[in-house]
């Protein structure tokens, strides 16, 4: 699913103008990247948390030059979802 659709069915499910559903959702991804640039987490009760991981130094392999390298430790963002998310993933979609 895109953006787009996103804003198509939030659309369609409340009477808004796609104008003013794509300006909410641009504003919501605006804060939680905001947010998480200011090294502070996001919590959506029902649906997940919005986290800074730390990644550790490692050693990795130039393969085209057969070197190794260091990567820095470095912050990643990540998504963590709620259980009942997860639940309702679990028992709704089939394995493939």
């Amino acid at each position: 699913m895109t953006k787009a659709e996103i804003v198509l069915k939030i659309s369609e499910k409340t009477g808004l103008e796609k104008a003013e559903v794509l300006a909410t959702v641009e504003t919501f991804m605006n804060e939680v990247k905001s947010s998480l640039e200011n090294n502070e987490n996001v919590y959506l009760r029902g649906f997940g948390s919005f986290i800074i991981k730390k990644r550790a130094e490692k050693t990795g392999r130039n393969i085209s030059k057969n070197t190794t390298i260091k990567i820095p430790s470095h912050n990643i963002p990540a998504f963590k979802p709620a259980k009942v998310f997860v639940n309702g993933v679990k028992s709704k979609v089939a394995v493939k």
